[in-house]
């Protein structure tokens, strides 16, 4: 069989071939060894992703308001799902006067201006409504303590965090570029040495091209390439914030609706297996105490499939 010899197209952000063939490689069943002991992977169904998300979080909201204890959460893309989080805090009564949400990041226009939580595409809009706003009055947490990010405080986003403590518990996944949070391991606004990233607080940054693709197909923006629709920046924490949290929880469980197609299968082995680095952002929590949750559609092993053909 001939050989043909090439390298990843100068957008790829994260181009190492030895990297990349190495994670490649790596089977299901190897996945979740790794020499950080409290860097913890666990491969679970698709089906129960959803579950220990949201299991977690009330678990959190519900021991802290139990104890009398104020809990601060940062929240990721506010998913439809928040609402069950909002049905057992209901349910089960739990006050929610001591919980404190900061939203994990929001889209920006080219004039880094970030969009309002009254735009319906956005992130602080969504976790308003599919969260905060499901809760009933008597029970839900106080405006004051629901943090999106706005153009008078992306600059204090970070202070406000520690000010509050630091996070109790960080929830994030990885894009396709290996993103966390927003932090594109692309974007010049967070561009440095490792030593340096990790010190990098808030910030609006330029999106990936490839997070463009991967958001385009997102149900908020109707799931059809329309790369148009989507903002071309985004305000978001940086790795200082994640690194400061008392508790993190990854989760690598996006695929195409439901189909086998995962694009997530290279990135999630590269983020759980290579190089620590600011081109794959979520590799930071190789270096931290993490749970990192992967999806069997997403630690199935990455092999050619001559039925669907090219």
């Amino acid at each position: 069989m001939a050989k043909f010899e090439y390298a990843p197209s100068k957008y790829v952000p994260f181009r190492d071939k030895e990297a990349i063939a190495r994670c490649r490689a790596i089977k299901r069943e190897d996945i979740e060894k790794h020499p950080n002991k409290d860097f913890k992977i666990k491969v679970v169904k698709d089906a129960d992703v959803e579950h220990i998300f949201i299991s977690d979080m009330f678990y959190r909201i519900k021991s802290a308001a139990d104890a009398g204890k104020k809990v601060v959460l940062i929240m990721p893309n506010p998913i439809p799902s928040y609402r069950h989080v909002a049905r057992m805090i209901n349910r089960f009564r739990v006050n929610c006067e001591k919980l404190v949400l900061f939203a994990m990041d929001e889209y920006a226009n080219e004039k880094d201006e970030i969009a309002p939580d009254t735009w319906e595409f956005g992130f602080g809009y969504a976790l308003k409504k599919y969260m905060v706003n499901e809760i009933d009055k008597a029970l839900r947490p106080a405006d004051k303590n629901v943090h999106v990010f706005t153009n008078k405080n992306i600059k204090d986003y970070g202070k406000m965090i520690t000010d509050e403590g630091g996070a109790d518990a960080c929830y994030s996944g990885p894009g396709w570029t290996g993103h966390l949070a927003f932090i594109e391991p692309d974007a010049p606004e967070f561009d440095g040495t490792l030593e340096e990233w990790m010190k990098m607080g808030p910030r609006v940054c330029t999106l990936s091209p490839f997070t463009l693709a991967q958001n385009s197909l997102h149900g908020s923006f109707g799931m059809s390439g329309d790369l148009s629709a989507v903002p071309p920046k985004a305000a978001t924490i940086g790795p200082a914030q994640v690194i400061e949290s008392k508790y993190r929880m990854d989760m690598n469980a996006l695929g195409v609706h439901g189909t086998t197609t995962s694009w997530q299968r290279l990135i999630t082995r590269l983020c759980a297996h290579g190089p620590v680095t600011p081109k794959l952002p979520t590799s930071i929590h190789q270096k931290l105490k993490s749970d990192f949750f992967i999806a069997e559609s997403s630690a199935a092993n990455i092999e050619p499939n001559w039925d669907k053909g090219y």
